[in-house]
This record gives C-alpha cells, sequence and structure tokens, in this order.
C-alpha cells in the first residue's frame, strides 16, 4: 500500500509539473510539492480529481473569481484558494 501511496504522489507531482502552459505549471506545480506529503490517500485522490480541472477554471478558482458549477468544496480547493504563491 505505501509502494502504492508513493506512485500515486510521484504521479501527481508530474501532472501538476506539465499541465501545458508554464505559468499555471509554476503554479499548481508549486501548490502540489507544498502539500502532497500531508495528504491522506482520500486527499491524495481528491487531489487527482482537482489535476483533472482545466488550467482556465482553476485560475479563476485561485483568483477568487466566478467559476461555474462542479467545482467541489474540499480540502485540496480550500488549500488552492488559500495558496500563497512565491
Amino acid at each position: 500500500m505505501n509502494n502504492d501511496i508513493e506512485n500515486l504522489k510521484k504521479k501527481l507531482t508530474y501532472r501538476s509539473l506539465y499541465r501545458g502552459t508554464k505559468e499555471m505549471d509554476k503554479l499548481i506545480g508549486t501548490f502540489v510539492k507544498t502539500y502532497i506529503n500531508d495528504l491522506d490517500f482520500n486527499e491524495l485522490n481528491d487531489l487527482e480529481k482537482f489535476l483533472d480541472i482545466d488550467d482556465d477554471t482553476l485560475y479563476r478558482v485561485y483568483n477568487d473569481q466566478s467559476v461555474e458549477k462542479g467545482i467541489p468544496n474540499n480540502k485540496i480547493i480550500l488549500l488552492f484558494k488559500n495558496f500563497i504563491y512565491e
């Protein structure tokens, strides 16, 4: 099980760093690297779903702009909204 979690973390880290736009690669990659080791298995699954959301929508979530329905209200989204990119 521990090996499965580590493989999932590697997969999620990779996906967060190679999304398509440099700006979002940096923002989401840094966000994931900051929190990934603090997440339990269920939260890692939520993170995987979070990474399925397109860059434009995540940008609007991060900047607290209006977002269409369907964005879950979970720990990952709350962490992302409060994340300060430096």
